[in-house]
């Protein structure tokens, strides 16, 4: 990274972690050294990620540095997704309005509950024979 002046978020989903890094300039955004384009094959990923640049009309003018790390695509893309919305926040307090009203700011805490003993998953617990 140059020494240029730049904003963070840290977004969370599942079990990945991003971290995001806002610097001015023409809408690049590069996850761990790749296009985003690369990094997520899929179209719903992609788009994902570009809500909130959509959401407060700044597509084309930051370019983002990202870092992220742990779980599978589609919490990756959500911990972009997050990253991106905070840091745009930290950029501009008058974006808060438009990302909260879109429910990016919201950290979704759902996470794959634990294995319990004596069942064969979480809840699912092995078939009952009466004989």
């Amino acid at each position: 990274m140059s020494e240029e002046s730049y904003v963070w978020g840290t977004g969370r989903r599942k079990c990945a972690i991003a971290q995001v890094r806002l610097f001015p300039g023409k809408g690049d955004i590069d996850i761990n050294g790749r296009p985003y384009e690369e990094a997520f094959p899929r179209v719903e990923h992609r788009h994902m990620i570009e809500q909130p640049l959509l959401a407060t009309n700044t597509v084309g003018k930051f370019r983002f540095a990202v870092k992220v790390n742990g779980g599978g695509l589609s919490g990756q893309a959500g911990a972009v997704r997050h990253g991106i919305a905070r840091a745009l926040v930290k950029e501009n307090e008058l974006f808060k309005p438009m990302l909260r009203k879109e429910g990016l700011l919201t950290r979704d805490a759902r996470v794959k509950e634990r294995k319990k003993y004596g069942l064969k998953r979480a809840r699912k617990a092995p078939q009952y024979t009466k004989r």
